[in-house]
């Protein structure tokens, strides 16, 4: 029902390569390891493919440092690492094999991928961003993707269910710029609007040069974690219309990133000074809750994806297979084939009436 399965030549090596990349997984991604655990063998297996790659991509670019030419280089690596992996003759490495199997027979279209590298070459720019709308359109690039990704393995087909999904990154992405605002000054990245900064009093620039917690400050990270609500409470819908058993998983990974936040909002805001973590046992009583919550109450009409989203759906829909059409016949097409529709019914009508008037004939 969920996700693919390789054909029987394959299937031995493909499960090893899938192997490798859970095993890969275990040492940096362990609430993406709990939360897919509870979906189904197959969509949680071709996600650890798709996770082992965004993650082998990630330390690609990170183990560079700070020579930004040796970053991009990294970039370019991994581009033809797609290339090879889009044509079917992936470089020989468990990640890439398992990805050229699952990006094949779930439909997922390279354009997520090439946004995915395009949201890491704005981190080597050192791009910084003015507004909350600036700061989606990051997101959409380095999480949004994912969040596509994962929809596709699960089967989803329809614009609000992607366009959901693809939130549901977007918000985890916040969650974590909240989380991680010293963590990343001390790496020369800013992530918080500028604009909320300023309004805030405080100048992006020299800030960086020095930062600090304050209550300026916690007043834009406060800001931050509620946009990141606005946006976990609109994946709700979505949940609610995936396939029951996915249903779990996908809640999994939407409380505990939340509770990211909740947690910074409990340590007041300070995410400079330490950096917030979800304890065991929280996250213990989240997978219960993720079992519990399954139909979230709908809301009250569709809505429209967030902007910076748009052409993730747009992408992955275009990616999917398209039904027949029926034949469409042109306007004149259509008047000679009624014409020739009538002409036989006029004949049958008259051959009728022919053995009708023999019949009479025979009679007298």
């Amino acid at each position: 029902m969920f996700g693919w399965r390789p054909p029987e030549s394959q299937a031995a090596s493909t499960r090893a390569d899938l192997a490798a990349c859970r095993a890969a997984l275990r040492h940096g991604s362990k609430t993406f390891l709990a939360a897919s655990l509870l979906l189904p063998r197959g969509v949680h297996e071709p996600a650890s493919a798709l996770y082992a790659f965004c993650r082998l991509a990630d330390d690609a670019v990170d183990a560079q440092g700070a020579c930004v030419k040796s970053s991009r280089s990294a970039v370019e690596r991994l581009r033809e690492r797609l290339r090879l992996a889009y044509a079917g003759t992936p470089q020989d490495d468990p990640t890439d094999r398992a990805l050229a199997v699952v990006v094949e027979r779930n439909h997922i279209p390279a354009e997520l991928f090439d946004a995915l590298l395009e949201g890491f070459e704005w981190d080597l720019q050192g791009r910084r961003y003015d507004t909350l709308a600036d700061l989606h359109d990051y997101a959409a690039r380095v999480a949004g993707t994912v969040g596509a990704m994962m929809a596709l393995l699960m089967g989803v087909r329809t614009p609000e269910g992607l366009a959901r999904a693809c939130e549901l990154g977007v918000a985890m992405q916040l969650s974590n710029i909240a989380r991680d605002v010293g963590e990343d000054a001390r790496m020369g990245r800013l992530y918080l609007p500028r604009e909320w900064m300023a309004e805030a009093g405080l100048d992006a620039d020299a800030w960086l040069a020095q930062p600090a917690f304050s209550p300026a400050l916690a007043s834009v990270v406060r800001r931050l974690l509620d946009a990141a609500d606005v946006l976990y409470d609109r994946v709700g819908d979505g949940v609610a219309k995936l396939p029951l058993a996915c249903r779990p998983g996908i809640n999994a990974a939407r409380f505990m990133y939340a509770e990211i936040g909740h947690e910074v909002a409990r340590r007041g805001l300070d995410s400079v000074s330490v950096r917030a973590h979800v304890s065991g046992e929280r996250k213990a009583w989240l997978l219960l809750r993720s079992l519990v919550e399954l139909a979230p109450p709908a809301a009250a009409r569709p809505l429209p994806p967030l902007a910076s989203n748009r052409f993730l759906v747009d992408a992955a829909l275009a990616a999917l297979p398209q039904p027949v059409a029926p034949l469409r016949r042109g306007v004149t097409e259509r008047v000679v084939w009624t014409i020739e529709l009538f002409a036989r019914l006029e004949q049958r009508d008259r051959q009728r009436s022919d053995a009708r008037l023999r019949g009479s004939d025979l009679v007298t």
